[in-house]
């Protein structure tokens, strides 16, 4: 008999490829979890614009501004609402909500 083909062995190949599909899972999932807490205003800004949607923005001077991202700069954001544009910086929104 094959010593590669002994049942202990087989039984202890499949457990251990078992832990490793795992390990691979929790650590993929892992990282996934810490890019998306990576994930800043301007990236999130960015996929939302790519998906051609609408936020509401709150800025430091308590002013609100809604309306579809238009496009996103290095520090300002675009939106539009009704034929009316505004570009506020991203470093004066404390508040960001989006809207479906």
């Amino acid at each position: 008999m094959d010593p590669a083909q002994h049942p202990d062995l087989i039984q202890l190949g499949r457990t251990l490829r078992r832990q490793l599909e795992d390990t691979l899972e929790a650590e993929m999932e892992a990282a996934r979890a810490a890019a998306l807490r990576r994930r800043s205003l301007r990236d999130l800004l960015l996929e939302i614009a790519d998906n051609r949607g609408r936020v509401s923005v709150t800025t430091t001077d308590g002013s609100a501004h809604f309306g579809d991202v238009v496009s996103v700069g290095v520090d300002q954001v675009q939106l539009q609402a009704d034929g009316r544009g505004v570009i506020v910086a991203l470093g004066h929104i404390v508040g960001c909500e989006f809207l479906t």
